[in-house]
């Protein structure tokens, strides 16, 4: 366990530990709100789709019940903003996956532009922003799917990809959270959000901090020390 990530965890959890108190995950929201400009609570079930992967596996949402999902929407040959955002996901993806957690959240990335965005680039893509192929995934659509169906799901989680004549996409810049029941849960808007918030609030999913207790239960901030092994 790598200190600097109990530190910066222990800081986020500092922010919030006031109102998790009552090991409530709508408590977590509330304070997350007041303090996390770009974070908005959702309760409602995500859209599903089924897509297919670099090997051409179709792969559908429920295929990962049981666990919680970060997913965000980009394309490959975006110049501008979605490298950051793939970036911004793999640092993410960094924090969660020195812990336990690995193996109970999954990040998946969708392409909007399949016809560019073929299996080579979909492979090579994770490599580019050091994502863990462990628990990432770049889908795309399926031979039977129409070519903007991507963007159509996009449209579906609230938010457009419009293709200009000139090849590029106008865009808005979203990270979902899915629960592991396959609820959507939250957005997390723009690049300016802390991390670590998401992090926090992952992690709050992932351990079921609104699940009633029989018993006196540790703190959200103890579980997740324990998680993280410290």
């Amino acid at each position: 366990m790598q200190i600097p990530l109990v530190l910066t965890l222990a800081v986020a959890l500092a922010a919030v530990a006031p109102a998790v108190s009552a090991h409530s995950l709508k408590d977590l929201e509330r304070m997350l709100g007041d303090r996390e400009k770009y974070f908005q609570a959702v309760d409602k079930a995500a859209p599903d789709f089924t897509l297919r992967d670099a090997e051409g596996r179709k792969i559908s949402l429920a295929d990962f019940h049981g666990k919680v999902v970060v997913l965000h929407f980009i394309y490959a040959s975006c110049p501008d903003i979605c490298p950051l955002h793939a970036d911004r996901i793999a640092e993410i993806q960094g924090l969660i996956n020195q812990s336990p957690m690995k193996t109970q959240v999954q990040f998946i990335s969708i392409t909007t532009d399949p016809s560019k965005d073929t299996s080579d680039v979909l492979r090579h893509y994770g490599q580019a922003h050091r994502f863990d192929s462990a628990n990432w995934l770049f889908l795309t659509t399926r031979s039977d799917q129409p070519e903007d169906a991507t963007r159509d799901l996009a449209e579906r989680f609230g938010h457009r990809f419009d293709k200009t004549p000139d090849g590029y996409q106008i865009h808005s810049l979203v990270t979902h959270v899915i629960d592991n029941q396959g609820r959507w849960r939250a957005n997390f808007h723009g690049l300016k959000f802390e991390p670590t918030n998401l992090v926090v609030f992952v992690n709050a999913l992932a351990i079921d901090a609104e699940k009633p207790h029989g018993h006196v239960a540790p703190s959200l901030w103890e579980k997740v020390k324990r998680l993280f092994g410290s």
